[in-house]
């Protein structure tokens, strides 16, 4: 295989905000992965709060590039087996298995979701984010975007306040995502009053340090709670079980659609709900998303969305959710 590593700064709509940080661009790092006249395309953003930078990723990466250009490539399975045995972090090792079954796809002429034997016939509507801002200008955003159904980023003093003035402008399904920012106590009082306001779940409001809170929460909780950055890995799956009612499975952190698959299967046995969700990503990491789609109660790929341009072709989203698979195979990528 040839292996080339492209770096983007992907400039944002609007400054996005959320309990521990805001920005205006994102970098990205995409790795092209060329085999038999075809290339797959992979994705990873960089992210302060896990210490990842294009420039980290893509050292870790130059260090096995003679192995990677020189490995059997037969499957994207046999690949990560092979990734995860080197000194990779799981951001890099899924833009490269982003790539691997890409390219694995347009090898074999057909669409992820076929291999694995799904139909994206029926399939859950991307939510849109609102990241925190004044509640003038996140009902700005709103506007400027209808969209059926709403992330709301909270984790401030007026939370309450934001949700009701949101409200007030749209019949929409809400969802809260509080990024660790609530105690059990505020989780507990606010569910209760959110779930009058149409909020559906409520997206990681404690710390996953904070397993007594969480225990707490979801005894009392008005709301479904669906973890997030206390299901980061493939062994954090059963841990969510007593905890949540279901999980989101970052790409990124898990390290990429071959542990996602397996996080999906597990989260089923133990009767959790299961949620994709994105970090900004361009069409690249969106449409990998996409062929997950089948397979999955709720999805937050909206990252390309939130972008002024995006890097590539892909999956679109149209107004009101609707999803249009490319002819293309694989994730359906093409760089622009």
């Amino acid at each position: 295989m040839k292996l080339e590593l492209k770096k983007y700064v992907l400039q944002l709509k609007h400054t996005f905000t959320i309990s521990r940080e805001s920005h205006d661009t994102q970098d990205t790092l995409i790795a092209c992965l060329s085999q038999d006249g075809e290339t797959g395309y992979g994705e990873a953003t960089s992210n302060p709060y896990y210490k990842i930078t294009f420039e980290s990723m893509q050292a870790e990466i130059e260090t096995i590039r003679t192995e990677i250009e020189h490995f059997d490539f037969q499957t994207p399975e046999k690949f990560h087996d092979f990734l995860v045995g080197k000194e990779l972090s799981n951001f890099s090792i899924c833009a490269l298995d982003l790539a691997a079954h890409d390219l694995y796809g347009k090898l074999l002429k057909k669409p992820l979701y076929a291999i694995w034997n799904t139909s994206p016939e029926n399939y859950p509507i991307t939510n849109f984010t609102i990241g925190i801002d004044s509640v003038e200008k996140m009902v700005e955003k709103m506007i400027e975007q209808p969209w059926p159904i709403y992330k709301i980023k909270l984790g401030s003093d007026r939370d309450l306040e934001i949700v009701e003035q949101l409200r007030r402008e749209t019949d929409a399904r809400f969802r809260v995502d509080a990024n660790c920012g609530w105690t059990s106590e505020q989780a507990i009082e606010l569910s209760h009053k959110l779930k009058e306001l149409g909020v559906e779940f409520l997206e990681q409001p404690l710390k996953p340090e904070d397993l007594e809170g969480l225990k707490k929460l979801k005894e009392h909780s008005a709301l479904p709670i669906i973890a997030d950055e206390s299901c980061i890995l493939e062994e954090d799956v059963p841990k969510c079980a007593g905890y949540f009612d279901g999980i989101n499975i970052k790409l990124t952190k898990c390290g990429g659609l071959t542990p996602a698959l397996r996080m999906i299967q597990k989260a089923r046995e133990l009767n959790l709900k299961v949620m994709v969700g994105c970090m900004t990503e361009s069409s690249v990491g969106i449409s990998a998303i996409a062929q997950l789609l089948p397979q999955l109660d709720y999805v937050d790929m909206d990252g390309a969305m939130l972008l002024k341009e995006d890097i590539a072709t892909g999956v679109q989203i149209l107004d009101g959710g609707k999803i249009v698979f490319p002819e293309v195979a694989g994730s359906g990528v093409r760089l622009l």
